[in-house]
């Protein structure tokens, strides 16, 4: 199964976004993140079955589905969830906007760290909301929220805490105590906290595992909304099936009255994939989670030998958050694109002295974007 995720698949010919940015250029896609590796057998031939059946109307929520959920949080984080407390949607980002606009008025702010995924972002601009930027600090290699810094700029008019765990683009996971102090400040400062945990099935560090928000205590579960998603774990973004847990039920009626009209409900197809990979996916997921560590630790050794970048081993996800702020480059992203690497650029996560490589990708297309990295830089030294 290892050599499966080796294997190279052309998608510049398909309808892939992440490969198509760059047509017939000779540009590595290393953006967007969504990996370069087939889903698992399980998911493809799940949807071959639906698609047999050959009607494809209106659908439900599959009872099995919602079953699966509430095993999944039950066994891995001992987290006791009820049925009614799962709302479905189409994706994650969708959940980031309606939590804006659910939970605060034209008058009140948000919260977000930064750097951070850039829905979280637009998400406040969106709907003409402000943010006040909470800034991750590097402290022991790990990317971690200021809260001391971000106390002293609070205004009193902010509503909503935007959490990210794991952190993108950082890849930090945050342990109990760091929650814990999360929530805390949540209570103090009478916050509804919206918590992004798509990637938490990409723990790459071992020993680690992820700790939902909300499963903190009682108060956490009522202040939040949990948003997850098979989508980046199994690569099946496109089909669009993701979820929010939210326990308390005045916080999920004016969620849910906020997608009234405007947000669709979950595609049938999805439902059919995200199912079978919650069910049948993990062996799949074991083999992913050992070749990405090993490409992890791969990066991490090649880029912190270049002159002019650094990287901290991210903890999850497939995301490198590389510093190249000695590279006394304009933009790094532009830098690296001019050598045929397309990586996400600083800017859009908060910090232009920055880039973000995926390397969810078979390993000789990860080889030879280290080789043009290593041109790159070298050429900046002569």
């Amino acid at each position: 199964m290892t050599s499966s995720f080796n294997e190279r698949i052309d998608r510049r010919h398909s309808d892939s976004e992440k490969w198509h940015k760059y047509g017939n250029q000779d540009i590595l896609p290393l953006w967007v993140a969504d990996t370069d590796f087939r889903s698992p057998e399980c998911v493809i031939n799940a949807l071959k079955q639906r698609v047999e059946h050959g009607i494809f109307g209106y659908g439900i929520t599959p009872p099995e589905l919602i079953d699966l959920v509430i095993a999944r949080m039950a066994e891995r984080y001992q987290w006791k969830i009820e049925s009614d407390w799962l709302v479905f949607l189409p994706g994650v980002i969708s959940g980031l906007n309606l939590s804006v606009r659910a939970f605060t008025e034209s008058h009140q702010g948000t919260i977000a760290p930064t750097p951070v995924y850039p829905p979280f972002r637009s998400a406040a601009k969106l709907a003409n909301r402000t943010q006040l930027n909470a800034q991750l600090r590097l402290e022991n290699q790990r990317w971690v929220m200021d809260l001391l810094a971000l106390e002293m700029q609070m205004t009193g008019n902010e509503k909503l805490l935007m959490l990210c765990n794991p952190q993108n683009p950082g890849g930090t996971v945050y342990r109990r105590e760091e929650l814990e102090s999360q929530l805390r400040f949540a209570q103090r400062h009478d916050l509804i906290v919206c918590s992004d945990e798509i990637h938490c099935d990409l723990i790459l560090e071992p020993g680690l595992k992820h700790i939902p928000f909300a499963s903190l205590s009682e108060d956490a579960a009522q202040r939040s909304v949990t948003l997850m998603s098979p989508s980046k774990t199994f690569n099946i973004a496109g089909l669009g099936a993701s979820l929010a847990i939210i326990p308390n039920p005045e916080l999920r009626r004016r969620f849910m009255q906020q997608r009234k009209g405007v947000v669709p409900p979950v595609d049938i197809l999805a439902y059919v994939a995200a199912t079978a990979a919650w069910r049948d996916g993990q062996p799949w997921l074991d083999k992913q989670l050992a070749y990405l560590r090993g490409t992890r630790d791969l990066l991490t050794a090649e880029i912190n030998a270049m002159s002019g970048l650094t990287l901290s081993a991210p903890e999850a996800t497939y995301l490198a958050w590389i510093d190249a702020s000695q590279l006394n480059v304009a933009s790094p992203a532009l830098f690296f694109e001019r050598h045929g690497l397309g990586f996400s650029p600083g800017r859009d996560f908060g910090d232009d002295a920055f880039v973000r490589f995926n390397f969810g990708c078979p390993r000789d297309m990860i080889n030879e974007a280290l080789k043009r990295m290593r041109n790159a830089v070298s050429l900046m030294n002569r």
